[in-house]
């Protein structure tokens, strides 16, 4: 009769991690599903065993040991899940306020409107001198505006539309570029291009934020909110 029970259960351990594994792989089982299966076949193994060599206490206490990790990690994905669906709600929140307002966003467009036009850079370093460079359509260049000196960070400025002869220019869409230095050393600068929230989406890269013809921006791309 021992020979029949050693037969039968000459490999529980892997017999254990074998109904383990197809619960697992099963989407729709619970945790409490997985516990069930294991302690049965705990249970099952611990009645059959063969009398002449029980079953190891060092064994037993590493499988219950990885039940308990597994319970562990399904508890941390459910909060983990959790988090992620309340930090999205926040996100939508967030940029659905954003809609009809003013935003500055990474790009070069300017648009001259009745004779003026807004526009932004960003600076990586304070700088001693800032140059704005403004295109039209055709990458004709109509306006140079010296800034000066300007601090690190988002710094706003004004074109009033006219040439470097002085002479006013039809509006419409430029692009600008723009130049900066610290004691004769380059500085980052990128420009920003100011545009009004449209609407928001969500898809499968998370929030993202409609610039008008600007295009379409992540929330952490959005420099200023104006």
């Amino acid at each position: 009769m021992a020979t029949a029970a050693t037969s039968a259960t000459s490999n529980p351990a892997a017999d254990i991690y074998s109904a383990l594994n197809v619960a697992r792989d099963n989407k729709s089982s619970a945790t409490a599903d997985i516990q069930n299966r294991f302690l049965t076949l705990l249970t099952a193994q611990l009645k059959n065993q063969d009398p002449t060599s029980p079953m190891d206490s060092a064994q037993m206490t590493s499988q219950l040991a990885q039940i308990s990790t597994v319970d562990g990690i399904e508890r941390l994905n459910a909060t983990l899940q959790k988090m992620l669906g309340n930090t999205a709600d926040a996100q939508a929140m967030q940029a659905a306020a954003l809609v009809g307002r003013g935003v500055l966003v990474p790009g070069s467009a300017l648009q001259l409107v009745e004779g003026a036009a807004v526009g932004a850079l960003e600076l990586a370093g304070p700088a001693d001198e800032v140059t704005v460079t403004i295109k039209d359509a055709n990458g004709l260049v109509q306006r140079t505006l010296n800034l000066g000196a300007l601090p690190a960070g988002v710094n706003g400025f004004a074109w009033d539309g006219k040439n470097d002869a002085g002479a006013l220019v039809a509006d419409g869409s430029f692009s600008m570029s723009i130049a900066a230095e610290q004691g004769g050393k380059k500085v980052t600068a990128d420009a920003l291009a100011l545009g009004m929230v449209s609407s928001i989406t969500l898809g499968a890269q998370g929030m993202t934020v409609n610039v008008g013809s600007l295009g379409a921006f992540g929330l952490a791309d959005i420099k200023e909110i104006l």
